[in-house]
């Protein structure tokens, strides 16, 4: 079914954070589709930042009530499901916010279709879980994911290819690129021996809140055992968290150089900091931070376990942009890090195999191409790449391949 006309598009958001910037704004300024933003100006539950929006976007505030769990309810999402202004309605796929469950069921039976946006599936569902979130998904006409692994676990589950589409997920790619040109070799050895005063040692760099999801524990003792066997190596952190006491007490522990920035939203800072690394390593989930780091040159590393992984982690491709190590296990990722700082700076055919990774799926002119098919009411056309999956998780296909 294809869409001639423009389209009114609603599309319904907790809040826009910061790093949605770009592709809210790509889409407001979409020329085929009208677009209209509905969220809170905060998050509901923590403390990311929200998103400084132009003039060009249509941005209609409602409010986020949370009620605990992660639960939440939105006002206003059922009245702009009644409403005739919108054509398609878009929303967040999160089965714990109750007012898009019948927000959703509401704009279906006005007439309208109905997308969710979300990371969908990171395992194959069991139990009640399993059913809602199936029973949930199936109220929306398509859904838009943002991997492979996603789409083929919805294909196991009954969802008819056509009408999942992976979509990736994108920063501010354009920004990335001028800040990239930038940065000279000259500087990448100054900001390292600012932090340092060493240049010559190969230095791991992460980009993320610091969580104890992210297992920097594993990090820190993979690189004793490194350092151990004469492989010498600093650690970057960049972020803050809870766990960031916990790890600075560790890091001394063991001896380990780490420098911790604290939490920086500076661009311009930020590729500096990744450009003067060797690689970057999230032993835990990794999600965004890996583009971030690939936007910059930076090959990523982090483990090998999909279903407690980020969809990001796909823009992995073992060899070329980074590597995989056995999850959990301090050993197999201090042997996956020791090819990778055999130099203290990043190949050339590394550094552009990396930045490649990003030119061609994860900026937001693919993702706002992409979403632009769903809204077009066009079949989802990425089974070209579901070969991706087959490097990244080879033994964890069976029974979910598409």
């Amino acid at each position: 079914m294809e869409m001639k006309k423009r389209v009114n598009v609603a599309l319904n958001y907790h809040f826009f954070a910061h790093y949605r910037r770009t592709i809210v704004e790509r889409l407001a300024r979409d020329t085929r589709h009208a677009w209209t933003f509905i969220g809170d100006t905060k998050d509901f539950e923590s403390t990311l930042k929200a998103s400084e929006l132009s003039d060009a976007v249509h941005f209609e505030r409602v409010k986020c009530i949370g009620l605990g769990r992660g639960a939440m309810w939105q006002t206003g999402l059922i009245s702009r499901a009644l409403s005739s202004r919108f054509r398609v309605v878009v929303y967040l796929a999160n089965a714990k916010w109750l007012a898009t469950w019948v927000a959703a069921c509401v704009a279906r039976l006005t007439g309208k279709r109905v997308v969710m946006w979300g990371h969908g599936w990171k395992r194959i569902p069991c139990g009640v879980p399993g059913l809602l979130r199936r029973s949930f998904y199936r109220i929306a006409h398509d859904l838009m994911v943002y991997g492979h692994w996603a789409k083929a676990i919805a294909i196991s589950e009954g969802f008819h290819p056509d009408r999942v589409h992976v979509i990736y997920n994108s920063l501010d790619a354009d920004t990335h690129r001028l800040i990239r040109q930038g940065i000279t070799a000259e500087r990448a050895s100054q900001v390292r021996n600012e932090l340092f005063s060493d240049v010559k040692t190969p230095v791991i760099v992460c980009s993320t809140r610091l969580l104890k999801a992210r297992r920097f524990d594993l990090l820190f003792q993979a690189v004793k055992l490194l350092a151990d066997e004469g492989v010498r190596c600093n650690i970057l952190l960049i972020g803050d968290g809870e766990d960031r006491t916990h790890l600075e007490h560790l890091a001394s522990d063991l001896g380990l150089k780490v420098v911790f920035t604290g939490s920086c939203f500076d661009e311009t800072r930020i590729g500096e900091l990744l450009m003067a690394s060797t690689v970057c390593v999230s032993p835990g989930n990794i999600g965004l931070a890996a583009i971030h780091s690939l936007a910059f040159g930076i090959p990523v590393i982090s483990h090998d376990n999909p279903e407690h992984q980020g969809p990001e982690a796909e823009a992995i491709l073992p060899g070329r942009t980074g590597d995989v190590f056995r999850e959990g296990d301090f050993r197999s990722l201090a042997a996956t890090i020791k090819p990778w700082v055999r130099s203290s700076w990043v190949d050339s055919t590394i550094r552009l195999a990396c930045i490649d990774e990003i030119d061609a799926h994860w900026n937001p002119d693919s993702q706002h191409r992409a979403i632009s098919r769903v809204i077009d009411g066009f079949a989802a056309d990425d089974g070209h790449a579901q070969w991706r999956l087959t490097s990244l998780m080879p033994n964890r296909l069976q029974g979910v391949q598409s």
